[in-house]
């Protein structure tokens, strides 16, 4: 039995190696996760967890396209694989998402920037999932330099 398991397990994997799996799917975690904690450390609705499931769950979609895109279907001419569909199933979903969070009290908008960085988790997840984990890493420092920059730049004209 426990032979049924591990070959089912080095079988399913005909695309990405299993610890190149687990390496991106542990690279969207922590590069969400590092946007996530901006965000809950601002005390925002969506913080560490939401931006570590939307970015390791974007991951997972370009892993399973890939895992997907490797089975056989039919001849080569009659297969249809489209990576795009697969982003744009992920941006649809976290869009909605971010827009569940975003609302508007008293004529002001409010949470914005946190709905805007579930977008960017999925985007940071999408990249890792198709092993650019490279540039989700500079995606990821970007965007928390310039949250983080932009507030306190906003606190020092705030304060004058």
């Amino acid at each position: 039995m426990w032979q049924t398991v591990v070959d089912e397990l080095n079988g399913s994997f005909s695309a990405v190696p299993p610890l190149v799996s687990a390496i991106r799917l542990a690279a969207a975690l922590i590069l969400g996760g590092i946007v996530g904690f901006e965000r809950e450390a601002r005390g925002k609705p969506a913080g560490l967890r939401t931006h570590m499931l939307v970015s390791m769950a974007a991951a997972l979609f370009i892993i399973i396209g890939l895992q997907i895109s490797a089975l056989d279907f039919g001849k080569a001419g009659e297969m249809r694989i489209d990576p795009l569909r697969l982003i744009e199933a992920v941006t649809a979903g976290v869009a909605f998402l971010a827009a569940g969070i975003i609302f508007s009290s008293g004529g002001k908008v409010h949470n914005i920037t946190t709905g805007a960085s579930l977008w960017l988790a999925g985007a940071v997840g999408l990249a890792c999932g198709s092993g650019q984990i490279p540039l989700a890493a500079m995606a990821t420092g970007i965007v928390v330099l310039v949250l983080f920059a932009l507030r306190s730049l906003k606190n020092f004209f705030q304060d004058e």
